[in-house]
């Protein structure tokens, strides 16, 4: 028996438990759920209403608001919590962490205020507390997280720099619709998992405004140039931005309708102020957040990123949707 605890009460953390209890039933699943009243209506209901509704949540899977209770014993940690609230959670529950229980990090993005990668912040918060880091893991690529819960195949990347965890994980985690390929390269895939949904705001603009498929396209293909020259600039495989985590992730945010943060580019798009999006919604959507993190990055590393930097300056300092898509546009003329 496996036992894993699952951090996160929101749509992802929940389509987790959802996934893993239904193909390993072997497997103990405890979820945690920070919202006290949030864990009392999914115990009672046994569905997540507030976040992922419609979708049962297996009766073996355990759902506390209590650290203690959620952690103990756990084998395998999976964290799926926002990316600006990754570091707080991760210190309040230190003190329940098993030793060697490595950690599966599913959050997409990076933290805003110092653009560390979950990685680097979970690191950060064992060492700061004098504690030993523990193995770590990332779980991205493609997936909403509604047709995760409803068993629709999908094909994610389960990196680490350490291969035998990366394989383990793999053996123990998948299951016939629920696919996981390995991959080394941890900085490519926590890049890709954040710098996509920034696109994806854009794209969601583009769609706002009323501009049709040749932008859409254009905007994807020239989205993904500039994330490969950002993630190579720092290090990253030029191959990890092409697969599951780069190209897989940035097709399905740009056009799914379930993607928030395209939605979110959607409605500025229309017009909307981000303060009134943002009170109409109840999940993150993290390219909110993360293009003022990916443009710090890119100055210190001499890249250019024109999509994003359009992308902050019409969430954060209000420029007009239209004006930021022809100052694309407009760039100077260059070879491919």
């Amino acid at each position: 028996m496996k036992r894993i605890a699952i951090l996160g009460g929101g749509s992802w953390g929940t389509a987790l438990a959802i996934v893993l209890s239904r193909a390993h039933e072997s497997h103990h699943i405890s979820l945690w759920v920070r919202d006290t009243a949030l864990a009392h209506s999914i115990r009672s209901a046994r569905e997540n209403q507030a976040y992922l509704p419609g979708f049962k949540i297996p009766d073996e899977v355990g759902v506390t608001e209590d650290p203690q209770a959620a952690l103990e014993n756990a084998e395998v940690i999976l964290g799926a919590v926002p990316a600006a609230h990754a570091r707080g959670v991760y210190r309040r529950l230190l003190p329940h962490v098993p030793e060697g229980a490595p950690l599966i990090s599913a959050t997409k993005g990076l933290e805003p205020d110092t653009h560390a990668r979950m990685s680097e912040v979970v690191s950060q918060v064992f060492q700061d507390a004098s504690r030993q880091v523990p193995r770590i893991a990332i779980l991205s690529g493609p997936s909403f997280a509604a047709e995760v819960a409803a068993g629709q195949p999908t094909a994610l990347v389960l990196a680490s720099s350490e291969m035998d965890l990366a394989r383990d994980l793999q053996e123990r985690l998948a299951a016939p619709n629920f696919r996981l390929y390995t991959n080394e390269d941890v900085l490519g895939v926590e890049l890709a998992g954040a710098m996509k949904n920034v696109i994806a705001i854009a794209a969601g603009v583009c769609e706002g405004i009323g501009l049709g498929s040749n932008p859409l396209a254009a905007l994807i293909t020239r989205g993904l140039a500039e994330m490969s020259r950002l993630a190579a600039a720092l290090g990253a495989r030029p191959e990890t931005l092409s697969g599951l985590a780069g190209l897989g992730d940035l097709v399905l945010t740009c056009t799914g309708a379930l993607s928030r943060n395209r939605r979110v580019g959607v409605e500025l798009g229309k017009g909307r102020s981000l303060a009134d999006i943002q009170c109409g919604m109840k999940m993150v959507a993290e390219g909110i957040g993360t293009a003022g993190a990916l443009l710090r990055l890119a100055r210190e590393t001499a890249t250019e990123l024109p999509i994003t930097q359009q992308v902050e300056a019409i969430v954060h300092q209000g420029r007009p949707p239209r004006e930021a898509i022809q100052s694309i546009m407009e760039r100077p003329l260059k070879r491919e």
